[in-house]
């Protein structure tokens, strides 16, 4: 009989130990499981890299039992409509797109209630054109066969009023649909006269256009970029410096067409959007690690307006730790 009892308590004390060891602190509860997902883009692009380096750090760094999911998308104007419906928590998206739908204008069936959290890296785009094309200026794509994006990626919300400035409408010429790869294969073998790319610099479509064919840059006039940077708070100034893609020689003044950004809806908890912000911000050299784009995570530029308000877990943050804009 002793020996039985010696031996229940021995079993007894084992569990004792195992369940002490998994449950930690007595009576501690486990930290609440949150899922969250983010949108991003197709395979392929800098959203779907920038957003799972996003998804990575948050699940990393973020509070304890965040599981952050990073989904691909057909892109922003997906992105912003599930949003809506509740089937995102965040999105990356391109900021000019953004400024109409949370404006419901530009084709938007209705004003969207999108908020920023922080503006990412810049997208500088730009037509190219083959050496011996004869477009010297946009007015000369006139007539002519240029690529304007992929079908529904949402480049007209940018494109369409850079034509416009230049006294320019699709109606003018022959759009033609493509990736940006694509789109260099239609320059080469004569299918296109110009074609719009752009990205981060050096955007890599630029870089094996530039690699593989003679290339020019055609020039903004600079009357209608100020006009542009004037009129529409997304568009910014964007210097390609000399020497970034073959023959290249001089610097070329071009436009940052719409930040990507990310975003969430305006009924997003405060709380979680500030701990989204607060764990990008503190641990954005990890962004950086996986992506060059987490270099934008900076104070001059996570807080810049591109049409979108901030969201107020956002803000609250930034103003916390000092860079807010002054009088914002």
């Amino acid at each position: 009989m002793r020996d039985r009892l010696r031996a229940l308590s021995a079993v007894l004390l084992l569990l004792g130990l195992l369940v002490g060891g998994c449950g930690g602190e007595p009576g501690a509860e486990a930290p609440e499981r949150r899922f969250l997902s983010l949108g991003t883009a197709p395979p392929g692009g800098a959203f779907f890299i920038v957003g799972g380096a996003l998804a990575e750090v948050l699940q990393a760094h973020g509070p304890e039992g965040w599981q952050v999911t990073p989904e691909a998308t057909k892109g922003t104007q997906e992105n912003i409509r599930r949003l809506a419906t509740g089937e995102l928590d965040l999105a990356l998206a391109n900021a000019a797109i953004s400024h109409f739908a949370v404006r419901g204008e530009g084709g938007w069936e209705r004003a969207y209630e999108i908020r920023t959290v922080m503006t990412l890296a810049p997208n500088v785009a730009l037509f190219i054109t083959l050496d011996d094309s004869g477009v010297e200026r946009l007015a000369d794509l006139a007539g002519r066969r240029v690529v304007v994006g992929p079908a529904g990626a949402g480049f007209e919300y940018f494109l369409r009023p850079i034509l416009a400035a230049h006294g320019v409408t699709y109606d003018d010429f022959t759009p033609l649909y493509a990736t940006q790869s694509g789109a260099v294969d239609l320059l080469g073998d004569g299918s296109a006269d110009a074609a719009f790319l752009g990205g981060a610099v050096p955007t890599a479509s630029i870089t094996q256009a530039s690699t593989s064919q003679d290339v020019r840059f055609v020039p903004f006039d600079e009357a209608a970029r100020e006009s542009l940077i004037a009129d529409y708070p997304f568009f910014a100034r964007a210097t390609v410096p000399a020497g970034t893609y073959r023959g290249q020689e001089e610097e070329f003044l071009g436009l940052n067409v719409g930040s990507m950004h990310l975003i969430a809806f305006e009924s997003a908890d405060e709380e979680q959007i500030y701990q989204v912000t607060r764990t990008l911000w503190e641990q954005r050299e990890r962004v950086v690690e996986k992506h060059a784009a987490g270099r934008a995570i900076q104070a001059g530029n996570v807080v810049r307006d591109t049409g979108t308000p901030f969201h107020p877990g956002a803000e609250r943050f930034y103003r916390e730790i000092g860079i807010w804009p002054d009088g914002g």
